[in-house]
């Protein structure tokens, strides 16, 4: 137990920061001074990298490993069918799980092949911008699928963010914990990933608490109609996208955290536990995101009907209150020439005023009764 006391130390940042700042770890393609599809090949003995003149190519890192012990990791970004089936021969992958790899757009899952297992993570990127649009993308996915052997461990990335070269860099700078073999570098990635949820997530919690303070705050009476919705049906959508990456992979952290697994060392084992644990907290807070949207979109088309009702009723007000000079004027436009006070002296200007008198009546009470 005492070599992994510090794993959560070596897996994780000393101080976890905003993924806002943390934008610029991102790897965004494979080395464009190589035409590989590896970004690394390293064969690790007792916890340590095997230094070597040149860099190893999978296949020597594999007789290495087979004539010396240790295990190799293997690092790939979007490999090709012809790049990966070199690899997949020597390392006997499973077709299926080849094919999954090479293709992508898979669902996060854990799949067992005789030697192998094979595991699927979305990693999520949130995507800064000065203020949420109709069109603002918050996040972005990518694939991170992992083979895990006795003596090897294979990882194949697809999407321009998520790389790995800083956790292997805190891997290798904590020996006793790479000398568990493949099944910690299974465990820190895993971690990786889930602790990257938690940073987005916090994230778009301030772009929820943000449209959900200018659709409540008050004084919204000049805002354009309509802008809220777009927004907030935005930001429902880029959720949902982050809950596509979340919940399926809670099954799986728990399998690897609850069932024993020839693959995975049992003093690992537990310690997905605690990524199980984090996972499911995210998992909440997805769904609360979603549930809290669902809830403002129908607060604000609630509050855009009561405007539109306001509005007619102002308009029926003033229509009410016109309707009184239009018959007046209806009734004395008529061609009759024997109507009552038609000649008298002072009947247009009485007319005038009892027709004012009469529009200042119906406004003070409607204006009363909070129709104006």
């Amino acid at each position: 137990m005492s070599m992994i006391r510090d794993l959560r130390a070596v897996v994780r940042p000393s101080s976890r920061v905003s993924l806002r700042k943390e934008t610029g770890t991102y790897d965004t393609t494979r080395d464009p001074a190589t035409a590989s599809a590896v970004v690394d090949c390293a064969v690790y003995r007792d916890g340590r990298r095997v230094e070597t003149a040149a860099p190893l190519t999978p296949q020597e890192a594999m007789r290495l490993v087979r004539r010396d012990g240790g295990f190799a990791w293997i690092g790939l970004h979007e490999p090709t069918e012809a790049e990966f089936a070199g690899i997949a021969r020597e390392f006997g992958l499973h077709p299926l799980a080849v094919e999954d790899a090479v293709q992508a757009h898979q669902r996060p899952k854990l799949e067992r092949y005789d030697d192998s297992l094979f595991t699927v993570f979305k990693t999520i990127h949130y995507i800064d911008h000065d203020r949420l649009t109709a069109n603002s993308e918050v996040v972005e996915t990518g694939e991170v699928m992992c083979f895990t052997g006795r003596d090897f461990f294979i990882t194949v990335r697809h999407g321009g963010q998520g790389s790995l070269r800083g956790l292997r860099r805190r891997l290798q700078d904590d020996p006793e914990l790479l000398a568990k073999g493949p099944s910690a570098v299974l465990h820190a990635i895993a971690d990786h990933v889930v602790d990257g949820y938690i940073a987005v997530a916090d994230a778009v919690q301030d772009d929820i608490d943000e449209v959900e303070t200018e659709v409540f705050s008050p004084g919204r009476k000049g805002s354009p109609r309509g802008t809220d919705a777009g927004r907030i049906y935005q930001l429902k959508r880029e959720v949902l996208e982050f809950k596509r990456a979340v919940s399926p992979l809670l099954r799986p952290m728990q399998l690897l955290s609850e069932r024993p697994m020839r693959l995975i060392d049992p003093d690992i084992q537990k310690y997905f536990r605690d990524v199980a644990d984090h996972l499911a907290r995210v998992q909440e807070q997805v769904i609360g995101f979603d549930e809290l949207l669902n809830s403002i979109l129908q607060a604000n088309l609630a509050q855009a009907s009561v405007a539109q009702n306001e509005d007619m009723r102002k308009i029926t007000s003033w229509a009410a209150i016109i309707a009184v000079p239009t018959m007046v004027c209806g009734v004395y436009g008529m061609n009759f020439e024997h109507m009552p006070e038609l000649r008298w002296r002072y009947g247009y200007p009485l007319v005038l005023g009892v027709t004012v008198a009469i529009c200042l009546g119906i406004h003070r009470t409607l204006k009363r009764n909070g129709w104006l």
